[in-house]
């Protein structure tokens, strides 16, 4: 199968090298081919009316179009190669320009007196057009639009003068034969995209663009541009207008059933037919009047069919119609195309009038006074910690393996990367002031501050920060039914929003359409959201109409079909459903964790009286576990509350996740049944929040009804919160559970308490089963950890009311530990592995970690897992029970932004002895070792670092593995003097033993060059994969520079580099001194008959070698014989694979007869 590198190569080369007007085309025949789906080619034409075009977007249509073709290649190639074919066509000049005569009888005869009867024969100039008209010579005439608005009569002139001084040859040319080909066009080509000849304004010729007149008339005669251009000022201004529309189809429409091959003519076009429109004006706003609706939305002014025609612009693609009514779009115009002058032009806002900046002033006030108080007794003022965000990148992998990974993902950035990139809020929109339009991702997990995040820009609005806003609507997607299609656009945001009642909703929602760019919509808890595959098909396209969901205005304003312009800004949680919307996004930001810094600074905020700050701080840091899990701030505030209550001096912080949980719930119960005088049974709100989470929803549904008496009791403990949803029928309160950790806490309750649940439906909810099923992130992470943890809770739990007995619970703990030891820990992925090791610690059960550690594989993974300070210290707590059962495990810690100090404790536990992690972190963790003089962890932190084997993928690792040599070679590290544990360089570098280049063929030439560098420095490298680079005859010579100091390298894989002849000289002399060498692999190259010979020179000197492959280079059967002849010398080979096209057959078949060991394929 052809590998889909070459594909996507071929795409992009096509797309690039053929004219844009043949895209549809090409588009076109691959949807008759059914190459893909109509759904699939209409996506294309979305996609490229919201995209911006450029090389960005050409990359992204080639990717989109390779993998379907890659899949139908045989179907698709030769389409494909149609596309290149029909750019070296016959041009203009080869076509015989000769009409035919029987035409003149269609042509009105009064047409051709008026025409004769205006022109001016003393006009200068008009000789030299006539005898250009009816000259022998032939004249290119350029299909493509001029970019010159106007061309004065001299210009014209001397452009013709010099175009046929340069066309004429030196002898009277033959006359061209008539192309009896056909119809090579497609004839709706010249209907649909007519190229107009700029011509100047005060002529009565006047050019047209894209007009489809009622009634065409073409000329028996080939007018050129020049004449056309020339002759537009003879005809008197006074008279009748003529249109010319240049035709871009090289044969006429087919008249008395004939298909006549002419030149590109030009078509005179009845004035009867063309009515001119009157242009509408729109008047000036009176007192700071907002515009009419119908144009504020329209996008430019209604304009006269002669301003149109003096314009050269191609009009803005149309959007498709849909499957269902039968029709598909066919043409999708250039992309590098040039706008139109008014639609680059910034837009004036308009006269914000009194009566809107009135509600302006009362929004400001109204979200100045909700957003200030957090919680009740929290302030935004004294408990808010700034909380810095790191932005995300999305990649796309490359390399021989990047068919297995087509879409977009997420960059996992190091520590130290992470460190680094770091920015504040006020760095969120500030790209929104050069953008008409901008889409901003807050990424961050439960309880990270997301919702805070939110709250804390609209009060910074509301005091007078973000002045590139007028308006800022804040929504909660956890407190408005999203699927009930009862809503509009001005609904959900006066409505829906957290903004107050506006008396002339109507008038303010006209100025804010009038001007969307100073718009910011703030969508929170956007993980509320559910099946998001086909949110972006139904979507809002109108902003007055009503009956849409929430949903659907979600789509169209992240479409922009709906308040184009505005700024719109998403918080959701990592894991969860918005993933599949990164890719369309302008910024992604994850909000990051608490630090040491901040832990101290929320403590000392809660906590007014210094005796209990200090003793609260004391506790906290004493607690390493309760420490790490306070990065989380929402952990963190249950922290400080669960010390509140109680003595900081004697309370003794819980251990696991389910206590500190479970502890603040009680105690909210606890204080809320005393303030009652009775506690009341929360069976209902178990129940509640077990059926949220089945539909992932938080929000308590209209048909589970709450008395008053149990309403009022989960909002005094906390457990259920409430929103105030301003609609026009008066205000309405929804409610939801508080956070996710409360409502998976009460969840939990429900499945290991109530004898309704059996063990079968209490084991489904463990998802670490080694079957697949949809992910379903953080609800189902807490979910089963809360689950282990109260199951083996030693307390006693508190009374929800729930019907339950000791045998039950007992039951469900068995069958929890039977599932437990029949898993395979080294079957599951890193993240299960990861959620694995959480769920035991749960337990706090000694013969449960144990069993663990027993079944865990000597080398663990957790690349692609992002690692919190929480989850490295499970992980670290855990690999402590490996000391008595004498086991030693390799941890692979790469893209998984472990931070500092939970790498440094991993690393030094006697049970490890290998890691990986990012090299940059890595050195960090050597330097950070050696500033506290800690020099025997740091000698045994670099002699378990490896790297091997290492794969790099990036130009990235390249660059750190540079800086591990020059440590290697330097004895020191980069911020520091000489160390002594370096004495003997660095183990990872000296034992390296398999290096795999996997660059691709764009970015792998560029960087080869610093890898032949380092080569001298890998004595040890055994195997080197260079395969589908591309780096040529320079690259080979490079290479083989440095090849003769790998004396031990038996492996080197040179496929698919286009290397010729030249480099292979060069390559062959070095491959003989390397005397370690067993397998060579040159396949897919460009190796003719001399390269061939120069190998079969060496062939014999080459002892160690045992196989080589050079399928499919450019040598015949000369080069074959060579390398068979040189085979015979070569005693200790084995195989010797060197098919090819070029080949005959029974030179080949002969070849084999005589050795053996000359094959096909392995």
């Amino acid at each position: 199968m052809v590998p889909f590198q070459e594909v996507l190569l071929e795409v992009r080369r096509v797309l690039e090298e053929a004219e844009p007007s043949l895209l549809p085309t090409l588009l076109n025949q691959l949807l008759d081919a059914q190459v893909f789906s109509v759904q699939y080619y209409q996506s294309l034409f979305r996609d490229a009316d919201s995209g911006q075009g450029g090389s960005a977007d050409a990359d992204g249509l080639a990717r989109k179009l390779a993998l379907p073709i890659w899949q139908k290649w045989e179907a698709s190639k030769g389409i494909l190669f149609s596309m290149l074919v029909e750019k070296e066509d016959p041009g203009p000049d080869e076509v015989d320009e000769t009409g035919d005569p029987g035409l003149c009888d269609l042509i009105p005869d009064t047409l051709f007196s008026a025409y004769i009867d205006s022109i001016d024969l003393s006009s200068p100039g008009f000789d030299e057009s006539f005898d250009l008209c009816f000259s022998d010579d032939v004249f290119d005439i350029s299909d493509e639009p001029d970019d010159k608005p106007t061309l004065g009569r001299e210009d014209i002139k001397r452009q013709t003068r010099k175009r046929r001084s340069d066309k004429r040859p030196s002898k009277k040319p033959s006359r061209l034969k008539r192309n009896k080909g056909g119809n090579t066009g497609d004839p709706e080509t010249s209907e649909n995209y007519s190229d107009a000849i700029t011509a100047p304004c005060e002529g009565s010729f006047q050019p047209s663009v894209r007009t489809i007149p009622q009634q065409l008339m073409h000329a028996p005669f080939a007018v050129t541009a020049a004449t056309a251009l020339e002759s537009a000022s003879l005809v008197p201004s006074s008279g009748q207008t003529l249109r010319i529309i240049h035709t871009i189809n090289h044969l006429a429409h087919p008249v008395m059933n004939q298909i006549v091959p002419v030149r590109p003519t030009y078509v005179l076009v009845s004035p009867q037919s063309l009515g001119p429109i009157s242009q509408v004006f729109p008047l000036s706003p009176a007192d700071g009047a907002v515009a009419p609706l119908e144009l504020s939305m329209s996008s430019h002014p209604t304009i006269s069919l002669s301003d149109t025609a003096s314009r050269v612009w191609f009009p803005s693609p149309l959007t498709p119609v849909s499957h269902s009514k039968g029709q598909i779009p066919d043409k999708i115009p250039p992309e590098d195309s040039t706008p139109p002058p008014h639609r680059t032009k910034k837009r004036l806002s308009p006269v914000i009038p009194k009566h809107v900046e009135d509600y302006i002033a009362h929004l400001k006030s109204h979200l100045k006074d909700t957003c200030s108080e957090k919680q009740a007794e929290i302030s935004m003022a004294s408990h808010y910690i700034e909380t810095l965000l790191v932005p995300r990148k999305l990649v796309i992998r490359t390399g021989k393996n990047a068919n297995k990974c087509l879409e977009k993902e997420l960059l996992v950035l190091s520590d130290s990367e992470r460190k680094k990139a770091m920015v504040d809020r006020t760095c969120i929109f500030q790209d929104c002031a050069l953008r008409s339009r901008h889409l901003v991702t807050i990424l961050g997990k439960a309880g990270m501050g997301k919702s805070t995040l939110l709250q804390r820009l609209a009060l910074d609005w509301s005091s007078g920060g973000l002045s590139q806003f007028h308006f800022v609507f804040l929504l909660d997607c956890k407190a408005v039914d999203l699927m009930r299609p009862c809503y509009s656009l001005k609904s959900l945001l006066f409505d829906l929003s957290a903004s107050p009642r506006c008396k002339d909703s109507a008038a303010v929602f006209q100025h804010v359409l009038s001007s969307p760019e100073k718009v910011l919509i703030l969508f929170d808890s956007f993980n509320e959201m559910k099946d998001l595959e086909g949110l972006l098909q139904a979507s809002a396209d109108s902003a007055s109409h009503d009956g849409y969901s929430v949903r659907q205005l979600f789509s169209g304003i992240f479409q922009r079909k709906i308040l184009s312009g505005c700024t719109l800004l998403i918080a959701s949680r990592p894991k969860d459903v918005l993933n599949q919307l990164l890719r369309k996004v302008d910024s992604i930001l994850e909000l990051c964790p608490f630090s040491s810094t901040d832990i101290e600074r929320y403590v000392s905020n809660y906590f007014t009286d210094d005796s209990r700050r200090e003793s609260a701080l004391r506790k906290i840091k004493r607690k390493k576990y309760i420490f790490s899990l306070c990065s989380n701030p929402l952990l963190c505030w249950f922290t400080c509350s669960l010390l509140e209550r109680h003595d900081a001096d004697t309370c003794a912080l819980p251990s696991t996740l389910t206590d500190l949980c479970l502890g603040v719930v009680s105690q909210h119960l606890e204080l809320e049944a005393k303030e009652q005088g009775s506690k009341l049974d929360i069976t209902q709100l178990c129940s509640m929040a077990w059926e949220g989470f089945k539909s992932q929803s938080s929000l308590l549904s209209q048909e589970q009804q709450l008395s008053k008496e149990l309403m009022d009791y989960g909002f005094g403990c906390r457990i259920l919160t409430s929103h105030v949803v301003s609609e026009e029928s008066g205000g309405t309160l929804a409610t939801c559970f508080a956070d996710l950790f409360v409502q998976s806490l009460l969840s939990a309750l429900l499945l290991v308490q109530s004898r309704d649940v059996s063990e079968k439906t209490l084991v489904a909810q463990m998802a670490l089963q080694h079957r697949k099923r949809k992910p379903q992130g953080e609800w189902q992470d807490l979910l089963q950890r809360f689950i282990m943890g109260l199951l083996y809770h030693r307390s006693p739990l508190p009374c929800s009311g729930l019907p339950h007995s000791p045998a039950t619970s007992q039951a469900k703990r068995q069958v929890v530990e039977t599932q437990l030891e029949s898993l395979k820990p080294g079957e599951l992925t890193p993240g299960k592995l990861l959620e694995l090791f959480h769920c035991v610690y749960e337990t706090s059960s000694v013969k449960l970690a144990k069993l663990l550690i027993k079944n865990l594989p000597d080398g663990l993974r957790f690349c692609g897992a992002q690692l919190s300070l929480t989850d490295a210290y499970v992980v670290e707590h855990l690999l402590r029970h490996a000391k008595g059962l004498g086991q030693m495990f390799s941890i692979d810690l790469q893209d998984t932004c472990v931070p500092l100090s939970g790498l440094k404790d991993i690393v030094a536990m006697n049970c490890i002895k290998s890691y990986r992690a990012f090299t940059m972190d890595t050195i960090d963790l050597w330097e950070d070792l050696h500033c506290s003089n800690d020099e025997l962890n740091l000698k045994s932190a670099i002699d378990k670092f490896t790297i091997e084997p290492f794969k790099a993928s990036q130009a990235c690792h390249i660059e750190n593995l540079a800086l591990l040599v020059q440590i290697h070679r330097e004895k020191k590290l980069p911020l520091g003097g000489a160390v002594s544990a370096l004495d003997e360089g660095i183990p990872a570098v000296r034992h390296l033993y398999k290096l795999d280049y996997e660059l691709g063929q764009q970015k792998g030439p560029e960087v080869f060059p610093c890898l032949v560098e380092l080569l001298p420095a890998l004595q040890s490298l055994q195997h080197l994969d260079l395969e589908n680079n591309k780096i040529g005859d320079s690259g080979a010579e490079k290479l083989a520079g440095a090849l003769q100091s790998l004396t031990s390298l038996k492996m080197l894989n040179l496929s698919q580099n286009s290397i010729g002849d030249a480099g292979l000289e060069k390559l062959a002399q070095a491959l003989s001194e390397v005397s370690s060498l067993q397998k060579l692999s040159l396949y897919g190259n460009l190796i003719a008959d001399s390269g061939a010979e120069n190998l079969a020179l060496v062939l014999p000197d080459m002892k160690s070698l045992l196989d080589l492959d050079v399928k499919y280079n450019k040598f015949t059967d000369i080069g074959a014989k060579k390398l068979s002849n040189a085979l015979k010398s070569s005693t200790c080979m084995k195989s010797l694979q060197m098919w090819n096209g070029c080949i005959p057959y029974g030179v080949f078949e002969h070849l084999q007869l005589q050795d053996s060991r000359i094959r096909t394929l392995l």
